[in-house]
């Protein structure tokens, strides 16, 4: 059993370069540029991501992600618009924004993994458009029937589809992640939630029962019940959220597996907590400009927390792939050449 680490090389100097092009050129382009400046991010973090000493690859066309969002701002701007005209028409399109919204995702999917490599051996994505519609539109509208207590559930179908028909060559992933490990990331965090919600109450009722007793102070206390409901929620996200995410990644890549071959994350909530905040203060002090210095060191840390446990030789498996796609030939892939960033 050799175990592989994950690397990233990149830097927030390197790529501060890209972004604040990207960004310049998209303002500057009316947002026709964002197509290419997706892919020139991509191509940076897909190049500069290494495993047993090999970068992976993105080979996506600007313009056929150009095409694909043209598709999803013609369904945004009808559906949103669509409000102005009628109240019918507003519910027809939300309908066909729906009906065709699973499609999308299925064929985003395998745009991403098609247009992605490793040592020259693309990925691929098999789920099939009866199982998009499954997961992103059955499980979703029964989410909502049932108060939400089946967002557990379906998070855990999405991620199924997903990795359980990913494909490295011709090796699958497969994902075995129960749904009660779901449900218990999801319920310590509402609880966590609900007790930051009872605190904020409390101290809402204390201030507003001192405005009652002292009517001269009822704008100051307007104000602290302002800065008391914005502090929850800064720290509900701050706090939480690292939590709630490092628990999810590890859950799913720690039930993830190629082929025979097992994924390994270790993320821990205090670094990423620390993380987070120190991103936040660094974004928020320098007025954004610290944004891509921000990325790059929160997908550093997830990515050197991932590994792989391969069990024979690597070299061995990776020839093995190359091989059998020699011999099957990739052929005519089955995309639609669309991609809504998703």
């Amino acid at each position: 059993m050799q175990k592989h680490s994950f690397e990233f090389t990149g830097c927030g100097r390197e790529y501060f370069k890209i972004w604040i092009i990207n960004l310049l050129l998209t303002i500057v382009t009316l947002g026709i540029y964002s197509a290419w400046a997706k892919v020139r991010r991509n191509q940076y973090f897909y190049r500069n991501t290494y495993f047993a000493g090999a970068s992976f690859d993105y080979h996506a066309l600007p313009i056929t992600i150009l095409k694909g969002r043209i598709v999803a701002l013609i369904l945004f701007t009808a559906y949103s618009q669509s409000i102005r005209i009628s109240t019918t028409l507003y519910f027809m399109m939300l309908g066909v924004v729906m009906l065709v919204l699973p499609f999308l995702i299925q064929r985003s999917l395998s745009f991403k993994l098609h247009n992605s490599s490793y040592r020259g051996l693309r990925f691929k994505f098999a789920g099939d458009v009866a199982g998009a519609y499954k997961v992103f539109l059955i499980w979703p509208i029964l989410t909502l029937f049932t108060l939400y207590m089946l967002v557990p559930f379906t998070h855990q179908r999405m991620k199924k589809y997903q990795h359980n028909n990913s494909l490295f060559g011709q090796t699958p992933f497969s994902f075995h992640a129960p749904i009660a490990d779901f449900y218990l990331i999801y319920v310590i965090a509402f609880i966590c939630i609900m007790g930051l919600g009872v605190l904020a109450g409390v101290s809402v009722a204390v201030l507003g029962l001192g405005g009652l007793m002292g009517a001269s102070m009822g704008y100051e206390k307007m104000i602290a019940i302002v800065v008391v409901v914005y502090a929850v929620l800064i720290i509900a996200g701050l706090f939480i959220a690292p939590y709630f995410n490092s628990r999810l990644q590890n859950l799913i890549w720690n039930k993830t597996q190629l082929g025979e071959h097992h994924f390994n994350s270790r993320l821990q909530a205090k670094k990423l907590l620390f993380i987070y905040v120190t991103n936040v203060l660094g974004v928020v002090f320098t007025l954004g400009l610290y944004q891509p210095f921000a990325s790059v060191r929160l997908l550093k840390y997830r990515l050197e927390n991932l590994t792989l446990e391969v069990n024979g030789d690597l070299q061995t498996f990776v020839a093995s792939q190359q091989a059998d796609m020699g011999a099957t030939g990739e052929g005519a892939s089955d995309i639609f050449d669309i991609d809504i960033s998703l």
